[in-house]
């Protein structure tokens, strides 16, 4: 076996349950030569990284069976090492050079459910729209605002359900979108302010319910039965429970900085339209910011950089054209979809 230091580790890869996890450990070797006690020594501290070392192919394999994966390959001594709980960043699983993250409501969809639903069987469009602008004025927090819309619809659930999959409509152009990300190991990620049952049922009434199982991660709130009810399909029956304890009922950018503080990710997009992308805007490589919508607002109003987009056609344009490495993500920055 070639002798060999373990100087760097990653563990990043989960499929839902311990027996499918897998760890990766790069392995990079330098000579090692036996002192008088017989014990291996590099002949320069692994950190000076010497003009010599080799990095070898990345091994895999699952957590309880790299180390007799690696005996057979390397002797090795351990270094210190540093790792990402894989459950925390499923997208990885794939390893992508590239990952789409993007808000649900009003972004894939031409509507937004929660406003939807809001205007036309809650408290009405001039009270909710009354709530978005004090939040993007910094007087109202986003959790707040959006409790109080949701606490004013009293349809039972599952009929509200019912009433969004007949009412709220994909964008036309996501779908191809999606299946072009599929076909080349782009996941797709949805950061929601809104509420996972719903989404579910959307995504599932348009792409089929093993796509969005098997492959879709919805990150969003979630909704429980209200004190005194037995269940949420009753009326005034449920109310949301928040993803976190943020002013902002989910604060997006927890989620997006578990990729984007890792020492080496990959690229980061986000595509957004209004108040519950805001603690999103600054977390990501580029951002999509829906034209004519409040996240554009909030965006010029603090100064970040972003591109609009009217559909997802642009954006699969501007994405694809990265991906295939015909223009930077600096240039895209550089300029809005016109």
């Amino acid at each position: 076996p070639s002798p060999a230091l373990i100087l760097h580790k990653t563990s990043h890869l989960h499929n839902q349950t311990p027996a499918h996890t897998r760890t990766h450990a790069h392995i990079y070797t330098i000579p090692l030569s036996k002192d008088q006690t017989g014990n291996l020594n590099s002949s320069r501290p692994p950190t000076d990284q010497p003009t010599h070392i080799q990095k070898h192919s990345l091994v895999s394999a699952p957590p309880f069976e790299l180390m007799a994966v690696l005996s057979n390959q390397f002797t090795f001594s351990i270094g210190k090492m540093g790792s990402q709980d894989a459950s925390e960043t499923p997208a990885l699983a794939t390893n992508p050079d590239f990952i789409f993250f993007t808000d649900f409501d009003g972004t894939i969809t031409l509507e937004d459910s929660n406003d939807f639903l809001t205007d036309n069987v809650g408290y009405g469009f001039e009270n909710r729209r009354a709530g978005n602008l004090l939040v993007l004025e910094g007087k109202k927090h986003f959790r707040d605002s959006f409790r109080e819309m949701m606490d004013s619809v009293s349809m039972p659930f599952d009929r509200c359900v019912d009433y969004l999959k007949a009412n709220v409509k994909l964008d036309p152009a996501f779908k191809d979108f999606y299946a072009w990300c599929r076909a080349r190991n782009v996941p797709v990620v949805i950061i929601s302010g809104g509420m996972r049952p719903i989404i579910r049922a959307l995504l599932v009434q348009w792409l089929g319910e093993a796509e969005v199982d098997g492959h879709i991660q919805i990150v969003s709130n979630e909704v429980a039965p209200r004190e005194g009810k037995a269940s949420i399909n009753e009326e005034g029956g449920w109310r949301i429970v928040y993803h976190d304890d943020s002013v902002h009922g989910h604060d997006k950018s927890i989620e997006l900085r578990k990729y984007s503080s890792l020492p080496t990710r990959p690229v980061m997009f986000y595509a957004g339209d209004g108040v519950s992308d805001l603690s999103a805007a600054r977390e990501t490589d580029l951002l999509f910011a829906k034209r004519d919508k409040d996240l554009v607002a909030y965006c010029e109003k603090e100064g970040i950089s972003f591109v609009t987009f009217n559909d997802f056609s642009d954006i699969h344009e501007t994405v694809k054209q990265i991906v295939e490495g015909k223009i930077s993500v600096k240039d895209a920055a550089r300029g809005r979809i016109h």
